[in-house]
């Protein structure tokens, strides 16, 4: 069985847990406490899986990798069910621009080892640390919506009628938004197709608060 190394709060965690539920294969949690003791990503065991001390890791067999687009890309390749990028080799490019618009130029400033940084290294205050956070997911966030607003889509979807990889990596950077009440009344196209998104039994099963160790800290 798959194991899924994951953290209920991490965004990156919960887009393949996303596409793990739509793809409907058996997997396995394994919850990694990123805020107890300092954090279980850092001890020894967890580096000899990921020497980055990040999650999400995957485990297929013999198999260890790591980084959650590559995963997603890499259950994509094996497992043909629900695909996560369209045929068309243009709408493929497309899913892959926006979900590495969140996942590599929002997430990555925003995430928590940067987070603690700020606050810990450079000893900022909240309301700089909040200015900051703010400021990548705005930027992100008008470009994802213009990009949205200037291309023929039809459908609840970012790219129409089928759930992609964009979607994947829009609805837990939407729950985070939330949990630092950023305001989103402007993104209209956004919240419509988080909506849409949540309604579904996958996105549902995935979400941080339904995770066997949400709320342990």
């Amino acid at each position: 069985m798959i194991k899924l190394y994951s953290y209920w709060r991490s965004s990156a965690a919960y887009r393949v847990r996303i596409g793990l539920n739509l793809k409907g294969i058996e997997h396995k949690i394994i919850p990694v406490n990123m805020l107890k003791d300092g954090g279980e990503q850092h001890g020894d065991k967890y580096r000899r899986l990921n020497p980055q001390g990040l999650v999400p890791t995957l485990i297929d067999g013999q198999h260890t990798i790591s980084q959650s687009l590559a995963i997603l890309e890499y259950l994509e390749e094996k497992y043909s069910q629900t695909p996560l990028l369209p045929n068309d080799i243009v709408c493929r490019a497309e899913a892959r621009q926006l979900a590495q618009l969140i996942a590599c130029d929002i997430h990555p400033l925003n995430n928590l080892r940067v987070m603690q940084y700020i606050k810990r290294d450079l000893q900022v205050s909240d309301e700089v640390k909040d200015r900051w956070y703010e400021n990548w997911i705005a930027l992100g966030f008008d470009a994802f919506e213009t990009r949205l607003l200037s291309i023929d889509r039809e459908g609840p979807y970012c790219l129409g009628e089928n759930i992609t990889l964009a979607d994947l990596c829009l609805v837990p950077q939407m729950y985070n938004a939330r949990r630092f009440n950023i305001p989103l009344g402007n993104y209209t196209a956004l919240c419509a197709i988080e909506q849409a998104c949540l309604k579904l039994e996958a996105f549902i099963q995935a979400a941080p608060e339904n995770q066997i160790d949400a709320n342990g800290s």
